[in-house]
């Protein structure tokens, strides 16, 4: 890199139309935005996307929002116009990507099928991120992230054997939006190698079935469910939550060495460390109960604090459980100096820099857009009557 020119965001100068809502488009449209393309959302006239209005806990902004849609453009226009319409195809004729999640065959309704699009433009690469993908019994129902996560087996094998849970995270939107700014990324670059555009699809069910991984391989060629196991480990003992004289520690003991380190260096129990039922890891977890309550009895004699430090120490895998807000003040991420401040309509609010870390250039941390902030600009980019629409309530 020459000394006097600074370093390109790899996305630079690529321009994505995306008519997204919710989770896993505005994900992954937010990861293509830190990257350095130009991002234009497009949004109901009519309050835009629902996830503004999730909560306004983010100084009346809705939490999910913030997250999701830092460095875009918000175009509001209504799709179900002719103009409407026109003006995002005005658009999307001089985009790279084209991205949505609507419901099941909606956008080929409103003109926005790969196929049409791609006819006029076929260097365009259209991703279409679904919550089943074409085809099939379920292409039309409802995705929701908990639907998703109960449908690919993830409620089934998460929680403990009492109660399955779905996980606290919307996992099958993250899933899939990662894998649609992915797909992109693989499109982009054989589109400037070989000058071809693409047509993907990314399912949120499909992207779920993929993490579950060694799940559905266990299942398939032992014919056994997976377990629910809490915290706790199929395969492994110790492995679980252990109570301290405040909390609790997370302890993962994955060899039989590190049990021997365990029981002698960190609990001060040796005569833990020759006992028959725990000498060898086959053995703790046939007598994963006695072994739990044997960990648990020297566990409760520090605290939390002095259990963790004594943990570190002699390197065995733990952790301290902790709630959001010891999260958000977290000292690794200070250290690492990993928050900056964006704006939102109301205030400025603090956000986390993407875990992708380029050596030569920040990520770019671009505003969170009211509804319809860039809308006359974009109307006018689009050679239309920018004044027309607003006053006629098409656009806002």
């Amino acid at each position: 890199m020459h000394a006097d020119r600074p370093a390109a965001l790899p996305l630079d100068g690529v321009t994505v139309v995306s008519v997204e809502q919710a989770v896993a488009a505005p994900l992954a449209t937010r990861t293509l935005a830190d990257l350095g393309a130009r991002v234009i959302k497009v949004e109901r006239v009519d309050g835009g996307d629902f996830a503004r209005e999730y909560d306004h806990v983010v100084h009346g902004t809705g939490a999910h929002f913030v997250w999701l849609n830092r460095g875009k453009e918000s175009l509001a226009v209504d799709l179900k116009t002719a103009e409407g319409q026109d003006v995002v195809r005005r658009l999307v004729a001089q985009a790279d990507v084209f991205v949505q999640n609507l419901a099941p065959g909606a956008a080929a309704r409103l003109g926005f099928g790969a196929d049409e699009l791609r006819a006029d433009h076929p260097e365009l690469i259209v991703v279409d991120l679904s919550g089943y993908g074409r085809g099939g019994p379920r292409e039309q129902r409802k995705a929701y992230d908990m639907l998703v996560q109960a449908e690919a087996g993830l409620i089934g094998i998460t929680g403990t054997p009492d109660t399955p849970v779905k996980t606290g995270i919307p996992t099958s939107d993250i899933a899939s939006g990662m894998y649609c700014a992915q797909a992109v990324l693989a499109a982009l670059l054989r589109r400037w190698r070989t000058g071809e555009g693409a047509t993907v699809e990314v399912s949120m069910f499909e992207a779920t079935v993929e993490w579950m991984g060694y799940a559905v391989y266990s299942q398939m060629y032992s014919g056994r469910q997976p377990e629910r196991m809490g915290l706790s480990h199929s395969s492994i003992a110790p492995y679980d939550a252990y109570p301290t004289k405040d909390g609790q520690m997370l302890i993962g003991v994955q060899n039989d060495a590190g049990w021997r380190t365990l029981v002698t260096s960190v609990l001060d129990a040796p005569q833990l460390a020759d006992d028959p039922r725990f000498v060898t890891n086959v053995e703790r977890v046939r007598h994963r109960a006695a072994c739990d309550e044997a960990v648990a009895a020297e566990t409760s004699r520090w605290s939390t604090v002095e259990l963790d430090e004594r943990l570190a120490a002699a390197g065995i895998p733990a952790a301290q459980v902790k709630q959001v807000a010891d999260v958000v003040a977290d000292p690794q991420l200070r250290a690492r100096n990993r928050w900056r401040t964006v704006e939102t309509e109301n205030a400025t609010v603090d956000a986390l820099l993407p875990p992708v870390t380029f050596a030569d250039v920040e990520a770019r941390m671009g505003d969170v857009p009211a509804l319809g902030a860039h809308t006359r600009a974009l109307l006018q980019e689009a050679g239309v009557d920018a004044d027309d629409l607003l006053q006629r309530g098409i656009a806002r």
